[in-house]
């Protein structure tokens, strides 16, 4: 029997080994790069803001409705490239293809440039603010399906 634990902890040992490839191969792309700064920016606002409202106050998928309100292109095309990239990531991710997964966050990096470029996230209504937070809990929760970004230096 003790044949089948080694075998388990060789198998986990390969796919960790492939999971830590495909990370450091992507954050050595400027997409990567690009990615995580804004990931850690995110992370930084949603702490931020969390000692405020409380841990997970910004669960959940944000209001589309409330964007279209607000007329954000840049919070649209967040919201949408976040549900595209975030299934397609977790769907790579259940059958090992970690290439795919970055590969499938990689296609973020435009969304998430243009949304900090143009939106204030701190909007004076608390209902858009709230919306706002509740996509960058989003984009850290897509990226965390795929690798612990906040334990990234860099």
């Amino acid at each position: 029997m003790g044949g089948e634990g080694a075998s388990s902890q060789s198998d986990d040992l390969l796919l960790i080994t492939r999971r830590v490839g495909a990370l450091g191969r992507f954050l050595e792309t400027e997409d990567g790069k690009s990615l995580l700064a804004g990931y850690k920016r995110a992370a930084n606002i949603l702490k931020a803001e969390e000692k405020k409202d409380g841990e997970g106050a910004f669960a959940g998928a944000a209001d589309l409705g409330l964007i279209a309100e607000a007329g954000g292109i840049e919070e649209k095309a967040l919201a949408v490239g976040l549900d595209k990239a975030g299934k397609s990531a977790a769907a790579a991710v259940a059958v090992e293809d970690y290439e795919g997964a970055m590969s499938a966050l990689a296609e973020l990096r435009p969304a998430v440039d243009a949304f900090f470029d143009q939106v204030t996230v701190n909007d004076p209504d608390p209902r858009l603010r709230a919306n706002r937070l509740r996509l960058l809990n989003q984009l850290r929760e897509a990226t965390r399906a795929v690798a612990d970004f906040g334990r990234i230096a860099g």
